[in-house]
């Protein structure tokens, strides 16, 4: 009974049409909101249907700016998890310092447009438009991850986990100490620009592109080496895959894409610092999100995100001062009775792994090498 539940289940949920309903459905879900702003503005109604239409809307306000505020939210919280899974779940590299390129898109994208604190701040990069400041904050983020990566990417398990964490924690106090640059206490502020909608499609978007960019990339030649990294990093170089370069490939298109993100985020936030840019536990939730989904699956980001995030808004509201414990127990249960995730409960031959089977690579032996015989 309860096989064919999971396979009514993930019928439904992975079908094609199902898919294309819930994306029309997140494309048409801001449109409430403007017939509601349209409700408002007109003088009368011309018919009964009409007036009941927007009496509901107006009185009911099934979507307001809240609402797009909280997808907006989710979607972001949806890419970051599948950026973190490009390196973690695909690649088997466990970073606990993600976050570090959120931050740096943050504040190379108010940088640019203009919130910088320091007179001696070049004119070149001052008073940029979003868009291309955003794309910058992506670009500030993947050079970063090109230099960092060329170092901490030599080193395997925990001790890359732990550098990774050690280079969020430092550059965040680089950046409190430099306060002409950051702001210090004071943080910096950007342009306020209080468009909900338009966020929200921008997550929309970025979300469907980063999804099926993963999708399309797990069925490559250099999808299936990072697959092959993961599983065996020693025999994949022994195939002559160059191991190096496509750590550091996938590592700079992740930091990219969450830069990006990062630099879209501190634009609708309107105020970021230190401590809100470069907050250890945003990478928890990307973690956390990932594990429950499936860790190296494409649909696994997208499930976890959207149960961590609405289960969080529930717990946060009904147990205020407890929610984080019952957060900390359910990544406990995930790891210890949902190792391969719910996608992994769907499909037992899908690609994806588990954190359990990525620790014990860490700590298996590598075979001696034979004397050779004379």
């Amino acid at each position: 009974m309860g096989k064919k539940i999971i396979d009514l289940v993930r019928a439904i949920i992975f079908n094609r049409w199902f898919i294309i309903a819930v994306v029309i459905i997140l494309l048409l879900l801001p449109t409430i909101l403007f017939a509601r702003m349209w409700c408002q503005d007109i003088p009368g109604f011309s018919s009964t249907f009409q007036e009941s239409v927007c009496t509901y809307l107006i009185e009911e306000k099934p979507v307001t700016d809240a609402t797009l505020l909280s997808f907006t939210q989710l979607f972001i919280l949806v890419i970051l998890a599948s950026n973190w899974n490009l390196i973690s779940g695909f690649t088997g590299y466990i970073d606990f310092g993600h976050a570090v390129f959120f931050g740096l898109g943050c504040f190379a994208t108010a940088l640019l447009m203009g919130s910088s604190r320091w007179e001696a701040w070049p004119a070149l990069f001052s008073d940029w438009s979003f868009w291309p400041a955003m794309i910058g904050g992506g670009v500030v983020a993947a050079i970063f991850a090109v230099l960092i990566g060329s170092a901490t990417l030599r080193l395997k398990g925990p001790y890359f986990s732990i550098a990774m964490l050690g280079t969020l924690v430092a550059m965040r106090e680089i950046l409190r100490t430099s306060s002409n640059i950051s702001g210090g206490g004071l943080g910096l502020s950007l342009p306020v620009y209080l468009n909900r909608p338009m966020f929200y499609y921008l997550s929309l978007i970025i979300l469907l592109i980063v999804v099926n960019f993963i999708r399309w990339l797990r069925s490559t030649e250099f999808g299936a080496s990072l697959v092959a990294i993961r599983e065996d990093e020693i025999g994949a170089e022994m195939r002559g895959i160059n191991t190096t370069l496509n750590k550091i490939t996938v590592f700079t298109i992740a930091a990219f894409l969450t830069g990006t993100v990062g630099g879209m985020w501190a634009y609708q936030n309107t105020f970021i610092d230190v401590n809100i840019a470069f907050n250890q536990n945003r990478t928890i939730d990307m973690v956390m999100t990932t594990m429950l989904g499936g860790l190296g699956t494409v649909a696994g980001p997208v499930i976890g995100s959207t149960i961590i995030y609405w289960l969080r808004d529930v717990l946060w509201a009904n147990f205020l001062l407890f929610h984080q414990i019952f957060e900390g127990l359910l990544l406990i249960i995930i790891v210890l009775f949902v190792p391969e995730g719910i996608m992994g409960l769907f499909n037992k031959e899908s690609s994806g792994t588990s954190l359990n089977r990525i620790v014990k690579g860490w700590f298996k032996k590598e075979p001696e090498e034979r004397p050779r015989t004379p």
